[in-house]
């Protein structure tokens, strides 16, 4: 064995992997003052897939203090999303201007240039990095995780820390030690990709769109990046796709891939291959447990789901935000350790669920397409996976359907009974929007109102809770509200908690309004009456109000 290293140090906090999860953890924790290291086992900058960002990252980047530097790299805009996919061989497009009014692009960006910029602002930040440390070994002390060891320059070392997060990407470390991982039937595909030059794009204003486009075997994704080369790749079934790796090679296998999806292979046309291929196993995998003691999981250690919708990264993000958050909240109260675990949890997988969810629907929307590829994802149950009402809800976050979720309706072969709730929840849903605005507005004067005299009376199971929310860069005591949609629960503000504690079915809105402006001076109770009333609205809307009696 190599002898061991004099930088043997401890820490606060201990992170594996320097990618988009381990640097935002680290810089997350360093702000709140925490002494970090972390080890990556490569040098940056450093190859990586993932090339195609979503607006819901752009506020992490605002908060890391970043944004300036990804802005100041030229990276592409990306305005939305171009596919071939559905009923129409035509390509239509989407933009995020039409769901995100503040955030109506994200960037198409070079991984290796990306993943540098936030480490460097971990560094900036003070976090100690390590660049060309590879751990080996997350160490134990009475089950609980204490340091690693790890190896660098020929040399052994070991970190002693308080916490260890793995954000040591597939490789996932401790998730294979704990033997934690959980694969998805339904996503076993592989991916073989490569960089072009030359390659076409798609005319404006979708130039900087990523294109993707699916084909008889699966489907091909098309990225535009300010460096002029273009990443293409396609996402076959994992077999079918080894064995045709092993009889053409990568490049020969790609290369027939391409001539079998017309757009792409006429936007290839005068390209010449600049880098790759490179082949990945994109089989989709969650995490029986993403914390346990003295550990935490962030970004694909913890999970990885079907790259349809460039949801990688964003993921990776958020959890190194709610990993921080929750590394925070322990070491600070002990005793929040167990409740704050489970959110982190339920928050993470909430957001990977939707993601997975949108891509099970767009695999068996695809339906004019008759292949081994297609059948096989719809043979799997999706269809009775997507029947229930609660798949919608699942499905679309609990919205109407908007964004990916309003095109593939539009566009592709959803199943019937996944049309059908996407159908009545609409219905039901402007149905009651319509019924609250007539209660509301029948007179100028609210106290002459149908609805200054209506009982709320709440659905089955709504109830409000107390458990762990985010604040100010940590987990502390707040209101949730459940619902049989939600049960996991949504953080609501005092005043919401207030109104529905004290909706009984039996007591008028008008002796609601009174209790809750009571405490408040007289020039605050409009304001508070306001806030009341929309929220009355919303939740009636969305059902957790199941009905309006006395009127």
């Amino acid at each position: 064995m190599p002898p061991a290293s004099n930088a043997d140090r401890t820490a606060d906090v201990v992170v594996i992997g320097g990618g988009p999860g381990g640097s935002t953890t680290a810089t997350m924790l360093a702000r709140k003052g925490w002494q970090v290291v972390l080890l990556e086992r490569e040098h940056f900058p450093r190859d990586h897939i993932g090339e195609s960002l979503l607006p819901a990252s752009i506020p992490v980047l605002e908060e890391l203090g970043v944004l300036p530097a990804v802005q100041e790299a030229g990276f592409l805009r990306k305005w939305g999303a171009t596919m071939v996919w559905g009923t129409d061989p035509t390509p239509w497009s989407w933009h995020f201007r039409e769901t995100n009014q503040q955030y109506p692009h994200s960037y198409q960006v070079w991984r290796p240039l990306f993943d540098q910029i936030l480490l460097q602002n971990s560094r900036t930040h003070g976090v100690d990095v390590r660049e060309g440390h590879q751990v080996v070994e997350v160490l134990f002390e009475a089950q609980r995780a204490c340091g690693v060891r790890y190896s660098a320059n020929g040399m052994m070392g070991t970190v002693r820390a308080r916490f260890v997060v793995d954000a040591s990407g597939q490789g996932a470390l401790l998730g294979h030690r704990l033997q934690l991982r959980r694969w998805d039937d339904f996503f076993q595909n592989l991916a073989v990709y490569a960089y072009f030059t030359g390659a076409q794009r798609l005319p404006a204003p979708d130039d900087t769109n990523i294109f993707i486009e699916s084909y008889p075997h699966g489907w091909f994704w098309h990225i535009p990046l300010h460096t002029g080369w273009t990443s293409t790749g396609a996402v076959v079934d994992s077999q079918i796709g080894q064995e045709g790796i092993r009889r053409a090679g990568p490049l020969g296998f790609l290369m027939e891939q391409v001539a079998q999806a017309p757009r792409t292979a006429a936007m290839l046309r005068q390209a010449t291959l600049a880098s790759g291929p490179s082949v990945i196993r994109d089989w989709s995998y969650i995490s029986d447990e993403v914390v346990g003691e003295g550990y935490i999981l962030v970004g694909d250690a913890a999970c990885f789901v079907d790259p349809l919708f460039s949801s990688g990264v964003h993921l990776a993000l958020m959890a190194g935000v709610l990993g921080a958050a929750y590394i925070t909240s322990v070491l600070k109260d002990p005793s929040m350790q167990a409740a704050a675990g489970r959110v982190y949890k339920e928050m993470y997988y909430k957001e990977y669920e939707h993601f997975r969810a949108m891509a099970q629907l767009f695999y068996s929307s695809n339906r004019t397409v008759e292949s081994y590829f297609w059948e096989a994802r719809r043979l799997l149950g999706v269809e009775e996976q997507l029947s229930p009402r609660h798949a919608f809800i699942r499905a679309v976050a609990g919205q109407p359907p908007r964004g990916y979720e309003r095109v593939v309706l539009d566009h592709g072969h959803a199943p019937e009974p996944f049309v059908d709730s996407v159908r009545e929840v609409e219905t039901e849903r402007a149905t009651r929007r319509a019924q609250f605005l007539t209660l509301a507005r029948a007179h100028p004067d609210l106290t002459q109102t149908p609805l200054y005299h209506a009982c709320p009376r709440l659905a089955a199971g709504v109830a409000v809770q107390r458990q762990p929310v985010i604040a100010a860069g940590e987990f502390v005591w707040g209101d949730v509200l459940t619902t049989s949609g939600y049960p996991e629960g949504v953080p609501c503000s005092p005043l919401v908690a207030q109104m529905v504690a004290r909706i009984d079915g039996q007591t008028p809105v008008a002796a609601l309004l009174a209790t809750m402006v009571q405490p408040y001076a007289e020039a605050q109770r409009a304001q508070i009456v306001t806030h009341v009333l929309t929220a009355l609205q919303i939740l009636y809307v969305d059902g957790t109000i199941a009905a309006l009696t006395g009127v």
